[in-house]
């Protein structure tokens, strides 16, 4: 028998670090795989514009006034994963690149996602981290 390959938990952040790549945020790039019990992916995503929106036509910028950055139009990872998932999401786990904002951890809470593993926690003093781990 092979030995030295991959655990499950490297494998599946190997496929959240994948998505990630296909993010057009020049300045941040997550992704995140959902996988349910039995160890199959049931959904991926990445941080992005909604379907049908152009990338070229919103801001990626992450100062200035608040409709002239990026934050009101991309859709992080997380939310995109639970929303193109393909199956229930009770009991999955999500392996997500960056510790989910207060705003997706609601989402993931909600959708019946029991586990969270992530590779950094960048944001650990803020306030939408915190909040996050309180839940």
């Amino acid at each position: 028998m092979r030995e030295n390959y991959i655990n499950w938990d490297s494998y599946f952040m190997g496929v959240a670090i994948l998505s990630s790549m296909r993010s057009k945020d020049p300045n941040t790039q997550v992704g995140a795989c959902i996988v349910n019990e039995d160890k199959r992916i049931v959904g991926v995503g990445y941080n992005g514009l909604p379907k049908g929106c152009d990338d070229k036509e919103f801001p990626w910028e992450r100062d200035g006034e608040f409709l002239n950055t990026k934050y009101p139009y991309v859709c992080h990872a997380e939310l995109n994963a639970i929303l193109n998932s393909i199956k229930s999401l009770k009991d999955c786990t999500i392996y997500v690149a960056l510790f989910p904002c207060h705003e997706c951890t609601k989402a993931i809470i909600q959708s019946g996602i029991k586990e969270i593993v992530y590779l950094s926690d960048k944001y650990t003093d803020t306030d939408s981290n915190r909040a996050s781990k309180k839940c």
